[in-house]
């Protein structure tokens, strides 16, 4: 046997090699016991550890797992905006892996959230690249502080449950190098995930597993990814394309590592391939040794508890407090009313379900605070049609309450993994209760319980005050009664746009495709992208959240630091008496631009926590790719020359103050050649210079004259230099020569 580069891999056999290639069975890798390499344990996440019970024998039952801390969902704790709170959860989810003996967490999964009905919305982070990035990498983070891995998913244009194993993501490269790929970048280049975890899905027809520009040219050599790559459940449908794409791991087990030795004996895989993919599955395995290694540990299941209860107190979004409503005074007389306030809807359906180590409902923390509350169900999860007597009962427990708490939103049945909604709308019997309501007691909150965002136009009006507390996890009873009832603020800030209507999302239109495919036309403007470069109106925009106290952003300064980089500080004050925290968002929006861009795109945000009346700096450093666009034409990043506006405050549609900065530019620039426009060569810093020279010389008579008013000057711009004789017949031709060769002169 020739050595290998990899020496590891040198005492292997061809077949052990193949072996450690696929796993062992459903949640296990497969070892090679006799020579050190032990088949530990992978269990799905995001939002907590989902350990099967049935994980020994390899079989799956989604609903019956290990008692485990249920984490609020990424729909929740994305709109925390608090990285350093993210990362407590991942290192408390690392901690419980060490005592189940799980070497690698299945998550987090960074999807862009395309479109508000995809059916694993809440397994996902925000509509925003940058800041699902950048929360999503304290989750790394934190669980492999701890000696445990993650595996990054799912990689890539996995935003739609309808046809997810199969259908093919129709994509321009600008679109999945500005919108789909920069929170997975972000992740693996300043968190390196010990493991990421390929899509069901095609790209552009290509399945991700067999993806060698995916998993290889852009993951590995781009972006420089030392882990290994593994499939989704199921997703490798041919293990020699895609163990040559960049695929070290298939799982769950086909049993055919016969393939892979067969392969690599007649040439279709060269041995150094299987040497790395190998080798990397070697590595992980070494990483994790030491976690693996630790005997008798047991997690401190109320110290956890108390971190999803943080993590589910900062998820909440309030949307509207209307006659300050929220928070409610201790000794007003309370109504609840929806199912939901007594079984809690805490998690999504599907790979991710977890079984809770506590649970505490709302209800049950108002009894054990001493809070005496009236109660009535209303209505049922399910979609059923709306039972009348529940619905009369709700509105006589109404009558005569100082507030009404109507806990509304989503049943399991409604959004899960496996489809997609059908409407952004809430059950029609809710919102008819809710009316119902409103016709006896007009001082009601809204608290929703879903795992995307939800249609809040058509049922506003009747409630003073809306509570966002989407999937709280298992802390999330007394959560709600911490924010509810004044204890602490509402901090939240929305991670996604609430559209007035689903047809005002600009994916709907090729939503959810058709025929095996699904035509991404709306390009970049995804989300706030969007609805605010347009002017759309909607429910709520990006970055929104209420405060029970008020805030005020100013100061705000703005330098140049290099040729393309930039840093902005603003100050930020607490104006009132409640003491809380308050998010600084930074946006970039380019000036004047070669290609459509969106009018202002999130590049910062800073969460600070003030008491009363205090203020604080907070400062930001933008660099060079804070202010660059995809260009096709480079086949890269680029950063035009120019102004751009940094804009800073409290929402996308909420900007306290702004300061421009004059960039220099990259000086990327294509050659100008015959068949480049006059728009073309005006914009560029030479070619404005010649066709300057063309209108001077045509004035001394040295050229035919060009025809000079505003309407030719914009007929030109979109007409190739070559076309000018179609427009001034020799005298064209002339111009045509004169500038190819001047151009020549400035640029031999």
């Amino acid at each position: 046997m020739s050595e290998s580069t990899y020496p590891e891999v040198n005492d292997l056999t061809l077949e052990e090699k193949a072996s450690l290639t696929s796993g062992g069975d459903a949640w296990h890798l497969q070892g090679v016991e006799a020579k050190g390499i032990p088949g530990y344990m992978i269990t799905d996440g995001p939002h907590g550890l989902r350990k099967s019970l049935a994980s020994s024998t390899g079989e799956t039952d989604l609903n019956d797992s290990v008692p485990a801390t249920c984490f609020p969902p990424a729909a929740g704790l994305s709109s925390s905006w608090n990285p350093e709170l993210i990362h407590q959860v991942g290192e408390a989810m690392a901690e419980e892996c060490i005592q189940e003996k799980v070497a690698v967490i299945l998550g987090p999964g960074v999807n862009i959230k395309r479109n508000p009905l995809g059916g694993r919305c809440f397994e996902y982070w925000s509509e925003d690249p940058y800041l699902a990035g950048h929360e999503a990498i304290g989750i790394v983070a934190g669980v492999q502080s701890k000696g445990i891995g993650t595996s990054l998913k799912h990689f890539a244009a996995n935003n739609q449950e309808t046809d997810r194993l199969r259908v093919s993501a129709n994509i321009s490269q600008r679109a999945l190098r500005e919108i789909y790929f920069p929170a997975f970048e972000h992740i693996v280049k300043e968190a390196q995930p010990w493991t990421i975890m390929c899509s069901y899905n095609r790209i552009n027809g290509v399945h991700s597993a067999q993806n060698h520009w995916l998993l290889t040219d852009v993951l590995r050599d781009e972006w420089g990814f030392e882990g290994i790559v593994m499939s989704d459940w199921g997703a490798d449908h041919d293990r020699v394309a895609s163990l040559n794409a960049g695929l070290n791991l298939e799982m769950p087990p086909s049993y055919t590592d016969d393939q892979i030795v067969y392969a690599a004996r007649d040439g279709r895989i060269q041995p150094e391939q299987l040497d790395r993919m190998a080798q990397g599955m070697i590595d992980l395995v070494n990483k994790t040794r030491a976690a693996m290694s630790v005997e008798g540990y047991r997690f401190d299941v109320d110290a956890h508890d108390e971190v999803a209860h943080q993590a589910a107190v900062e998820s909440m979004v309030l949307l509207k407090n209307d006659d300050a409503i929220l928070p409610v005074a201790s000794d007003a007389k309370v109504a609840v009313i929806g199912e939901f306030a007594r079984t809690p809807r805490y998690q999504g359906g599907g790979s991710s379900h977890i079984t809770p180590t506590k649970m505490t409902s709302f209800l049950d923390t108002l009894a054990a605070r001493g809070v005496d509350a009236k109660f009535a169900p209303g209505f049922t999860l399910d979609l059923e049609p709306a039972d009348a007597a529940m619905a009369a009962d709700a509105v006589e427990v109404a009558k005569g309450a100082d507030v009404v708490l109507m806990f509304l939103g989503l049943p399991e049945a409604a959004e899960s993994e496996g489809f997609d909604r059908e409407t952004l709308d809430i059950p029609a019997k809710q919102v008819e209760l809710l009316e119902a309501v409103a016709a006896e007691n007009k001082n009601i909150v809204v608290v929703l319980s879903n795992g995307s965002v939800v249609s809040v136009a058509p049922w506003a009006d009747n409630a003073k005050g809306i509570l966002e507390s989407w999937l709280l996890g298992q802390a999330g009873g007394p959560a709600l009664a911490d924010v509810i009832f004044g204890n602490v603020s509402p901090s939240g800030k929305l991670a996604q746009t609430v559209p007035m209507d689903i047809n005002d999302d600009p994916s709907m239109i090729n939503w959810p495709g058709e025929e095996g495919h699904v035509d991404y036309g709306e390009g970049v403007f995804v989300g706030y992208r969007y609805y605010d470069t347009y002017d759309k109106a909607v429910d709520y925009p990006f970055g929104y959240g209420l405060s029970y106290a008020t805030f005020e952003v100013s100061d705000v300064k703005v330098a140049k630091t290099g040729a393309n980089t930039a840093s902005v500080s603003a100050v930020v004050k607490n104006t009132s008496d409640v003491d809380a925290a308050e998010t600084v968002q930074v946006y970039v929006a380019p000036g004047k631009s070669a290609v459509a861009r969106p009018i202002h795109e999130l590049k910062g945000f800073r969460k600070v926590f003030l008491k009363a009346g205090e203020s604080a700096e907070v400062s930001f450093d933008l660099d060079e790719r804070a202010f660059a666009y995809w260009s096709e034409k480079f086949d890269d990043w680029h950063v035009e020359s120019g102004e751009y506006a940094i804009e800073v405050g409290t929402s996308s549609r909420d900007i306290a103050g702004t300061g421009v900065v004059e960039l220099d530019g990259d000086g990327k620039a294509e050659p100008l050649t015959e068949w480049s426009t006059f728009g073309e060569w005006s914009d560029d810093p030479v070619g404005s210079k010649i066709v300057a020279s063309v209108y001077a010389e045509g004035e001394a008579g040295n050229l035919p004259k060009m025809p000079d008013n505003d309407m030719m000057r914009m007929f030109l711009r979109s007409m190739p230099i070559n076309s000018m004789p179609m427009l001034m017949s020799e005298g064209g031709k002339k111009i045509t020569a004169f500038m190819l060769d001047e151009y020549a002169k400035v640029t031999e």
